[in-house]
């Protein structure tokens, strides 16, 4: 791409993976484009595009692509499962591939396309309170909070919640409050799950930075991990979010995650908003 074209355009694509959607913007061949003044804008629902997670490919000497994740606050996400799947979904369609490896500030993840769906082994459940990350020192599997918690890291925090009813749940004003305690100083994401049977859990969930979100798939991953270890379901589970279904499987080699993947649309940013946009850098 012509060097003094790309600084006034801005391609990108919109996607969606049960219902959690993502602006996805390729900048392989060429330097990373997004910041954090262009991460808020385009996550205004009314003034930009709108999004749960923007996601930019970039190019990599050490996997098939490099892969970071933006909030809709402008701050950065290390890990976005359902965001890896449509990239994935998107380098498969476009290389022909049934298997790549993707890196991102949770690591190496292995992505492959089995039977038409799209698998990404989100790397093994973070238990250390450091890695969470959490403020100080304690055991993980049942946090000082009201509800009981279990923290997980899958490359970011979660805070997951064993609840009766999760249709009945306040998420969005429980999930602010534990999102911005004191106890979780990277903040955290938090997810309010119903154990239906050993193989089934409906959750709902309140993504840092962002809010209520239709599906989460890192907090599909944590709530599995959550699930299986205080020993309520098998380590392969069905999950029903707001917008769908994930399925997860927590191997000896990490957490695979399977779901629905959609590309919506292929656009192009106007000059006149990536220059408002410059304009308040």
């Amino acid at each position: 791409m012509d060097a003094s074209r790309a600084d006034k355009s801005l391609s990108f694509m919109k996607w969606h993976g049960a219902g959690n959607d993502f602006v996805i913007v390729d900048s392989r061949g060429q330097s990373a484009r997004v910041t954090e003044p262009l991460a808020r804008a385009l996550g205004d629902r009314h003034r930009g595009v709108g999004f749960d997670q923007l996601a930019e490919i970039r190019d990599s000497d050490a996997a098939d692509i490099d892969l970071d994740f933006w909030n809709v606050d402008g701050s950065r996400a290390g890990a976005c499962g359902n965001a890896t799947r449509c990239v994935a979904r998107y380098m498969f369609d476009q290389t022909g591939k049934d298997g790549i490896t993707i890196r991102t500030a949770r690591g190496l993840l292995e992505a492959r396309l089995i039977d038409g769906a799209v698998h990404v082994n989100m790397g093994h459940p973070q238990f250390d309170w450091r890695e969470v990350p959490l403020a100080h020192e304690m055991a993980v599997d049942h946090l000082p909070l009201d509800g009981d918690p279990m923290a997980v890291g899958m490359g970011n925090p979660h805070a997951v919640f064993f609840v009766e009813d999760a249709e009945a749940v306040d998420v969005a004003g429980w999930g602010r409050a534990v999102e911005t305690d004191p106890l979780f100083p990277a903040r955290t994401n938090v997810e309010f799950a119903q154990v239906r049977s050993r193989e089934e859990i409906r959750m709902r969930v309140w993504e840092r930075g962002t809010g209520i979100t239709l599906a989460c798939g890192s907090g599909a991953c944590a709530t599995a991990v959550a699930a299986a270890t205080r020993g309520l379901t098998e380590r392969k589970v069905r999950i029903e979010v707001d917008g769908g279904w994930l399925l997860l499987d927590w191997r000896e080699d990490g957490v695979w995650m399977t779901g629905p993947t959609a590309h919506v649309a292929d656009a192009t940013l106007t000059e006149d908003f990536l220059s408002r946009v410059s304009e308040t850098v």
